[in-house]
């Protein structure tokens, strides 16, 4: 039996699988429907629905993607937990390899148990560095 922290890990995995493989059912598997996400200036959504048109109409013209978490840290609270996590995510942009944008930053998510396993409430991504074939940003 996996523990709760392994089960946590697992669907910020299943996150970044989904968007690089442009999974979106298995995208969805990683929020509740009443999901509040703020990704700041990218946007805010607060339903499951929401959040996965944005992103598979965003990552619909982008070759490849890859979407690297790391440094999880988890605090367990019962049925609650609050996780912080480094993302670095590397995006082409179209078919020439020269349109490309590098983004790092934090996710600090509200994870809640359900009866379908482990989902992210809610959601703050902080960028820290954004880097594109255009400059910074």
């Amino acid at each position: 039996m996996t523990t709760d922290r392994e089960q946590i890990s697992d669907v910020l995995i299943r996150y970044a699988t989904g968007i690089d493989t442009r999974d979106w059912p298995l995208f969805r598997t990683c929020f509740t429907a009443d999901v509040h996400a703020d990704y700041g200036d990218i946007g805010v959504w607060d339903d499951v629905d929401g959040i996965t048109e944005f992103m598979a109409a965003v990552h619909e013209t982008m070759p490849a993607t890859n979407h690297l978490l790391s440094n999880i840290a988890i605090d367990l609270d019962g049925d609650r937990a609050s996780v912080i996590s480094y993302v670095h995510a590397v995006l082409l942009l179209d078919r020439d390899p020269q349109q490309w944008v590098d983004a790092v930053g934090t996710y600090a998510d509200t994870f809640v148990r359900t009866d379908d396993g482990w989902r992210i409430r809610e959601r703050t991504f902080t960028p820290t560095r954004l880097l594109s074939s255009e400059g910074w940003s």
